[in-house]
C-alpha cells in the first residue's frame, strides 16, 4: 500500500464526484438496437461490470470491445460509449473513428486528451473524470458514469445505492483490515500464480482481481469462468497444482453452485487451497465492497513481495515501441 494506497482510498470519493457532476444525455433505450462499450484495462473493466450486472434484465445486447475495431453490426442504431482514462488510448481512438464511420451515436468518458478534442469537434457529450491517477486506480469514474448512463436509458435508478455505497466504502480501514486478514491466509502459499474461478455474474469482479494482481502485484493471474471451464479446464486438475485458487461465487444459479462444489472437492482432494469470495450479484454495494477488499489485497501482496505497484515499465515500454512504428 506504500505506493498507491492513497489513490485507492479515493475510490468512494470518485463515485461521489460523478454523482455530483453527471449531466443527462436525454437518450432512450428505444432509440438503439445494441450498445457497445469501447475501452481497455481500467476503463474497459467498468464496461464488463455493467454487462454482467444488467445481463438478465437489459432489453438490448451489450458488448464490451477491447481492441481497434467495432463489430460489423454497429450502425446508426448503435450507442457506442468510448472510455479512456487518459483520452489518448490508441485502441479507443481507433474505435471512436470506426464508430463515427458507421454512424453510431456516441458518448465519451475521459479526463481529456485527444478523445475530448474529438468529442468537442463532433459535438458529442463528454463525461469528465479527474486527472492524477494510473487508470486502474480510477475505476470509480467510468463505473459510476456508466451506471448513470444506463439508468437514464431505461429509467432505472442506481444513484441512491451508489450514494450509499460511497458512504459505506469511505471507511477504508474496514476494507484494509479485511484485506489484511486475507493476506495472512494467502502468505503461506505465496508466491504462486493465481487462478480465479467465477460464475458469470462474478466474472467482472474476478477479472478485475486478476488485472490488479498482474499490474500491482506483478504476478500471473488467470480467470476461469463456470460453467464453460467445466468443458475443458477441468481436465487440467490432476494432482496438486502450483496455484492459489480464489472462488468468486454469486450463487446466481443452483446448477453452477453444484459445479463449484465438485471443483472444490476435486482441488481440495489433491491438497490445493481455496479462498472464497461470495456476494449477491443483485446487491451493487456488496459487489463494490468485494472489489474494494480485493483491490487492497493486491496492494498488500505487492508490499509483501517487495514490488512497486506503481511501476509499469513494461506498459510504458510497449507504448513507446508502438509510438515509434
Amino acid at each position: 500500500m506504500k505506493y498507491q494506497g492513497k489513490d485507492l482510498a479515493t475510490f468512494p470519493r470518485q463515485i461521489q464526484f460523478v454523482l455530483k457532476n453527471y449531466e443527462r444525455h436525454n437518450l432512450k433505450i428505444s432509440d438503439f438496437d445494441n450498445i457497445i462499450i469501447c475501452g481497455l484495462g481500467g476503463s474497459g473493466i467498468a464496461g464488463r461490470f455493467i454487462k454482467t450486472s444488467t445481463f438478465l434484465n437489459f432489453p438490448v445486447p451489450i458488448e464490451v470491445v477491447s481492441g481497434y475495431e467495432v463489430p460489423a453490426y454497429a450502425g446508426p442504431r448503435t450507442l457506442a460509449i468510448q472510455c479512456s482514462y487518459s483520452g489518448n488510448t490508441e485502441e479507443t481512438l481507433s474505435m471512436y473513428a470506426a464508430s463515427k464511420q458507421k454512424g453510431a451515436k456516441m458518448l465519451c468518458i475521459a479526463t481529456g486528451g485527444k478523445l475530448e478534442e474529438l468529442a468537442n469537434q463532433d459535438n458529442i457529450q463528454f463525461y469528465r473524470a479527474e486527472k492524477g491517477y494510473q487508470p486502474r486506480m480510477a475505476l470509480g469514474y467510468p463505473l459510476t458514469y456508466l451506471f448513470l448512463i444506463f439508468d437514464e436509458l431505461t429509467g432505472t435508478n442506481n444513484g441512491a445505492e451508489l450514494e450509499n455505497a460511497a458512504r459505506i466504502l469511505s471507511n477504508e480501514k474496514e476494507y484494509i483490515d479485511q484485506a489484511t486478514e486475507l493476506l495472512e491466509q494467502v502468505k503461506p502459499h505465496f508466491p504462486k500464480k493465481f487462478v480465479v474461478i467465477t460464475d458469470y455474474a462474478g466474472s467482472a469482479t474476478g477479472l478485475r482481481f486478476c488485472q490488479q494482481l498482474q499490474e500491482n502485484t506483478k504476478i500471473e493471474a488467470f480467470l476461469v469462468e463456470l460453467p464453460e471451464s467445466n468443458h475443458n479446464v477441468i481436465e487440467s486438475y490432476y494432482g496438486k497444482l502450483d496455484s492459489i485458487y480464489f472462488f468468486i461465487n454469486t450463487h446466481s444459479n443452483p446448477r453452477t453452485d453444484l459445479r463449484f462444489t465438485f471443483i472444490r472437492d476435486l482441488l481440495e482432494g489433491s491438497g490445493d487451497v481455496i479462498f472464497d469470495i461470495d456476494f449477491d450479484a443483485k446487491n451493487l454495494t456488496e459487489m463494490l465492497q468485494k472489489v474494494y477488499v480485493l483491490d487492497w489485497l493486491t496492494l498488500l501482496l505487492a508490499d509483501h513481495a517487495g514490488k512497486v505497484s506503481s511501476d509499469i515499465r513494461n506498459i510504458n515500454a510497449l507504448k513507446n515501441y508502438l509510438s515509434e512504428r
